[in-house]
C-alpha cells in the first residue's frame, strides 16, 4: 500500500468537503465530480401554504409534503427570504428560524436571502427597515453588523445573501448605489458579521439580471465574499440563453468567484388558476423552443442546470416560486401571480419539471 498516496487522497477529500458550506458535514457532496452542485428552490411561501391546509400531491398522485417531494426529486438546498420586522409574519425572524430548522431536519441545506427591509427588496425597492430609518450612519452600520451576527448565530445558514438583488444598493437612501462609499461600507458590515460569527458560511452577493453585471461586481472586488449570484428571468433579463451562459462563465473567470443562478422560473401554461393577474401570460414572453407546457418548463430548467453547473466555478441554481400555487382558492384576487410557474399543476400534482433536479449534471 502507498500510504503517502492514501494520505494525499484523504487530504483532498477534507479540503473539498470544507468548500461547500458552513456545515461540518456535507452529505450531498458529489463525489464523482468533487464539487457540490446547489440544486435549490426558494420555498418562502411554503409555511403559509402548509398552514392553509393545502394538500399537495407528488408525481405519483399521492399526498406528500413538499419538502419530501422535492428532496426525493434531488433538491438539496432551500432558499428562504428574511425580512426585518414585516407585517407578513411568515418572513419574520422567528418564523424563518422555525422553517430553517424544519429544512435542516430533512437533511437539506439552508440558504438565506436577507432583504434588510421589512418587505420585498429588489432593484426598484430597497426600503430601509422602519426601526433603522432615523439612525445616524455609524449606528446604522452597527445595527447591520449586530442583526447579521444574530442571523448567522441563531439560524445558522449554509449560505447567506447580504441583500437581495442589490443592483441599486440597499437600505435606501443611505445605502443607495449613488453613494458608493456608503453602500460598500454598509455591505462590509454585513460581510464582516458573517466572517466573525460563522467564518465557514458561504456569502452570496446577489444581482438581478446579466446586463451590467460585470461592471457591478468589478466595483466590489475588494470585498470579502464567496459567490456571485444573479437572477435570470427571460421576461426581464433577455431571452438569450447563450448570453446567460457567457455572462455566468465570464463573471466566474474574471473575478475568480463561484457563480450561481440565484433565481429563475418558467411557466408550464399561460392559463391561470385564480383571479390574481399572473406575471407571465403571453406567448411573446417565452423563449423560442421552450413552450409554456409541462415539458417546456422541464426543458428550460434542465438547460438552466446545465448552464449553471458545467464549469469548475459554476455551482448551481435556485428556482423561485415553485411552491406558490393558488392556495387561497380560485376566486382569490390577492392570491398567486405565479401559479402557472409553480412546480405543481392546477390540480396540485407535481409536474415533470422536478425531474431536472435528479442528477448533478445532465447531458445536452
Amino acid at each position: 500500500m502507498n500510504f503517502r498516496l492514501i494520505s494525499f487522497k484523504v487530504l483532498l477529500i477534507i479540503v473539498f468537503s470544507g468548500l461547500s458550506s458552513c456545515s461540518d458535514k456535507d452529505e450531498n457532496t458529489d463525489v464523482a465530480n468533487e464539487k457540490f452542485i446547489i440544486k435549490a428552490a426558494d420555498l418562502s411561501f411554503l409555511p403559509e401554504i402548509e398552514a392553509s391546509g393545502t394538500v399537495l400531491l407528488n408525481q405519483s398522485g399521492q399526498a406528500e409534503d413538499m419538502l419530501t417531494t422535492l428532496k426525493n426529486a434531488g433538491m438539496n438546498t432551500v432558499r428562504i427570504r428574511l425580512w426585518k420586522n414585516p407585517e407578513y409574519s411568515y418572513s419574520g425572524f422567528s418564523a424563518v428560524t422555525a422553517f430553517a430548522e424544519k429544512v435542516k431536519a430533512k437533511g437539506l441545506k439552508v440558504w438565506l436571502s436577507v432583504h434588510y427591509s421589512d418587505t420585498w427588496a429588489d432593484p426598484g425597492n430597497q426600503s430601509m427597515p422602519d426601526a433603522w430609518k432615523n439612525l445616524n450612519f455609524n449606528i446604522l452600520n452597527d445595527s447591520i453588523y449586530n442583526y447579521t451576527s444574530k442571523i448567522v448565530r441563531e439560524i445558522n445558514p449554509d449560505y447567506i445573501q447580504i441583500g437581495n438583488e442589490i443592483n441599486n444598493g440597499f437600505m435606501w437612501p443611505a445605502g443607495s448605489i449613488s453613494q458608493p462609499s456608503n453602500f460598500k461600507t454598509m455591505l462590509q458590515s454585513g460581510l464582516k458579521a458573517v466572517r466573525d460569527n460563522k467564518p465557514g458560511c458561504k456569502i452570496i452577493i446577489h444581482y438581478a439580471g446579466i446586463d451590467k453585471a460585470t461592471e457591478f461586481y468589478a466595483n466590489l472586488q475588494n470585498l470579502d465574499y464567496d459567490i456571485i449570484g444573479f437572477s435570470y428571468y427571460p421576461i426581464w433579463h433577455g431571452k438569450s440563453l447563450n448570453a446567460l451562459e457567457t455572462t455566468l462563465n465570464n463573471l466566474g473567470q474574471q473575478f475568480n468567484k463561484q457563480v450561481l443562478i440565484a433565481e429563475t422560473s418558467y411557466p408550464f401554461t399561460l392559463d391561470w388558476n385564480d383571479w390574481t393577474n399572473n406575471v407571465i401570460g403571453l406567448e411573446d414572453q417565452l423563449i423560442d423552443g421552450y413552450p409554456a407546457t409541462p415539458e417546456g418548463q422541464k426543458a428550460f430548467l434542465h438547460k438552466i442546470k446545465q448552464i449553471s453547473s458545467a464549469t469548475d466555478l459554476s455551482i448551481g441554481f435556485a428556482y423561485w416560486g415553485g411552491e406558490w400555487v393558488a392556495f387561497k382558492g380560485t376566486q382569490a384576487i390577492n392570491g398567486s401571480s405565479w401559479e402557472n410557474q409553480a412546480f405543481y399543476d392546477f390540480n396540485l400534482k407535481a409536474l415533470p419539471v422536478l425531474d431536472a433536479y435528479k442528477d448533478a449534471f445532465l447531458p445536452e
